[in-house]
């Protein structure tokens, strides 16, 4: 494959060509995203092309600052505010209803639009030199693993755009969370960089959407969707992929060539073809380590990777979503991932209204 598209740190560069409608992968704290000019139709469309994703999956708007968003029409509704106060720039995004100014490309002639203030510094200078927002899906193809390095887009986009802005590797190394605010109660659509514990902890219970139940194994994949991340099997290796104990699941595959990725450091030796993915047991480390640490497994040529799960709650939450739809079988059979009782879906706890 011909890599034809340069990587740099020339943020100027990276401006002009989006002025342009070009195409170009830009850095963000959680993954590296594929970003175009968000009112430019056409650049819009290249996106779809270009991951090979059907136009039913709706992108994001990034831009510097809340205070932006007047300039095209919209606004933050009080509890997005508050949230934004706290968590923005950062990994938190925000469904709000969209204005005449969004392009039916972006979120499908949908009441709403997704917004999201990223943290990153390249990303953020780059915003501040442009008059419109960006939309920045991850830079991968369709349905494959986010990438969280530079070198990661290059080997999945680098024939299909026009340049990579390169910021090293992410910070976060997971999506944003999504909470969409077109209904009076906030409703969480993926799980992400920030915990669901710290949102509620400031504006009160969150409704969850349906496909985030343990039970809700499969959503109309052709229907469009509410926000990214939502479809079944998503975020995958090009192999099988099994959640349990890579320690215990090994014998259930004999014959089988097995990847196997852990959580923590395990007791005893690891067995060959081993990664771990904290240590010390830390799941900010662990996700910022994970899609990184799955493509090394890819490249050792498996017939599975097993991945140890995580502890659901806090970040834990977003890698376990996030393993469930990379294990996801394109059959609609019942997925692997449901038969491995590691992955507790605990019940929530109630909590009172923010006052």
């Amino acid at each position: 494959m011909s890599l034809s598209c340069s990587v740099g740190t020339d943020i100027s560069r990276a401006a002009r060509l989006l002025k342009r409608g070009k195409l170009v992968a830009i850095p963000t704290e959680t993954v590296y995203g594929l970003a175009a000019h968000a009112f430019h139709p056409e650049a819009v469309r290249a996106i779809y092309t270009a991951k090979g994703c059907p136009s039913n999956n709706p992108l994001i708007l990034h831009t510097d600052h809340p205070e932006r968003l007047p300039d095209w029409g919209m606004v933050l509704p009080p509890l997005a505010e508050e949230l934004a106060r706290e968590f923005s720039p950062g990994p938190l995004t925000f469904v709000i209803p969209a204005s005449r100014r969004v392009i039916s490309e972006v979120n499908g002639g949908q009441a709403g639009v997704a917004v999201r203030f990223p943290a990153h510094p390249l990303a953020l200078e780059l915003l501040q030199q442009l008059d419109f927002p960006l939309v920045a899906p991850s830079a991968n193809p369709s349905g494959y693993m986010s990438p969280t390095r530079a070198g990661h887009v290059l080997e999945g986009l680098g024939d299909r755009i026009d340049y990579i802005l390169d910021g090293g590797p992410c910070a976060i190394g997971l999506e944003s969370t999504i909470l969409s605010f077109l209904e009076p109660q906030p409703v969480l659509l993926r799980h992400g960089g920030v915990p669901l514990e710290l949102i509620e902890e400031r504006i009160g219970t969150v409704r969850l959407h349906p496909s985030l139940w343990k039970e809700a194994a499969s959503i109309d994949q052709h229907r469009l969707q509410e926000a990214p991340g939502m479809l079944s099997r998503h975020y995958a290796p090009r192999c099988p992929l099994q959640i349990g104990d890579p320690r215990e699941r090994s014998g259930k595959y004999p014959g089988e060539k097995l990847a196997r990725i852990f959580f923590c450091l395990p007791t005893g030796p690891l067995p060959e073809r081993s990664w771990v993915l904290s240590p010390e047991g830390s799941m900010g480390e662990a996700a910022r380590n994970l899609f990184h640490v799955l493509r090394l497994a890819e490249q050792t040529d498996p017939d599975r990777i097993i991945v140890e799960p995580f502890p659901d709650e806090g970040i834990g939450r977003a890698l376990n979503d996030r393993l469930r739809r990379a294990a996801f079988e394109r059959t609609g059979a019942e997925p692997n991932v449901f038969t491995s009782p590691p992955v507790p879906l605990s019940p929530r706890p109630a909590r009172a209204a923010a006052r």
